[in-house]
């Protein structure tokens, strides 16, 4: 192959990297080092023996993002507060045309599923992202590992059981999710707890992630009343001269929050039944870096 040939064929396949690398590590600034390595090592191989590039590219980059991780197990630092990923945005609409493939993609880039995804193994994870992400079968997982069959086999079941048992399951109508942020946001911009509690589920979780660095709650905040008040005690204070914009972010709409034109948050609702069932908040300012520049 030319240069140019080699460059071609690994920017055919970076989103899919990308994705492989994000899901595996929930951190862009991570993905995309691990998406650099594997350019490197793909610009240094022996391409002759490459007869699928798809399949070798995806192989190594999930090497080096296992590594990865596991490297980021072994520092074990303590988070300040609820951790959440940094925010991906995606176009699932335009990538996926199809409408259940396209859920199957935000499910499993979604922040619910990527906080569970943190507590499995880097091996159990790697298995889980090729396989229900990517529909990779277990043969050819194994081979990427470097794994046998049956052992794959029995780590994509517990991960699976891991998964299931612990991420909420909301059947998402995007219309109906797009109206319900919009009334969420103006209740709060107005100051209607009244109203902004009437929109929240018995059981609803606020999760906030400043990571230390931003203002942020330091535990989940549960029941209608108490994340109201705390919406609206967090728009009074930190609200004047916002500006913001919607976008889809890990899969499902989001509302990138703006201060003098820099990112300041992300705001995301789970919503089922009409109500909304969780509030993301991403505030730490490492996490928002990428978004600069939309």
């Amino acid at each position: 192959m030319t240069a140019d040939t080699l460059t071609d064929v690994f920017e055919e396949h970076r989103p899919v990297l990308m994705g492989v690398a994000y899901r595996m590590l929930g951190r862009v600034a991570d993905a995309e080092d691990v998406v650099q390595d594997a350019w490197l090592r793909w610009s240094r191989s022996d391409r002759g023996e490459v007869r699928e590039p798809r399949g070798y590219l995806v192989r190594i980059t999930t090497r080096l993002a296992v590594d990865r991780f596991r490297q980021i197990q072994a520092r074990g630092e303590t988070y300040v507060g609820p951790w959440l990923p940094e925010p991906y945005v995606t176009d699932f609409a335009a990538t996926a045309p199809d409408t259940a493939e396209r859920a199957e993609l935000a499910d499993s880039v979604s922040l619910a599923v990527l906080v569970v995804l943190e507590s499995l193994s880097p091996l159990e994870r790697a298995v889980f992202v090729l396989r229900e992400a990517f529909g990779y079968p277990h043969a050819e997982i194994a081979a990427m590992l470097d794994r046998g069959e049956a052992a794959v086999r029995q780590l994509a079941g517990r991960a699976r059981r891991h998964v299931d048992e612990r991420r909420p399951r909301y059947e998402v109508d995007p219309a109906q999710r797009r109206d319900l942020t919009e009334r969420f946001l103006a209740a709060a911009a107005e100051g209607d707890l009244e109203g902004l509690m009437s929109l929240l589920a018995p059981d609803v979780r606020l999760v906030s992630d400043g990571g230390g660095k931003a203002t942020a709650a330091l535990r989940v905040i549960v029941t209608p009343a108490k994340v109201g008040r705390f919406l609206l005690g967090v728009a009074r204070k930190e609200g004047a001269g916002m500006s913001l914009r919607f976008l889809e972010i890990n899969g499902g709409l989001a509302v990138l929050l703006l201060a003098e034109g820099e990112p300041d948050s992300v705001l995301q609702l789970d919503v089922a039944d009409g109500l909304v069932r969780t509030v993301h908040i991403i505030r730490n300012p490492d996490k928002l870096r990428s978004l600069a520049d939309l």
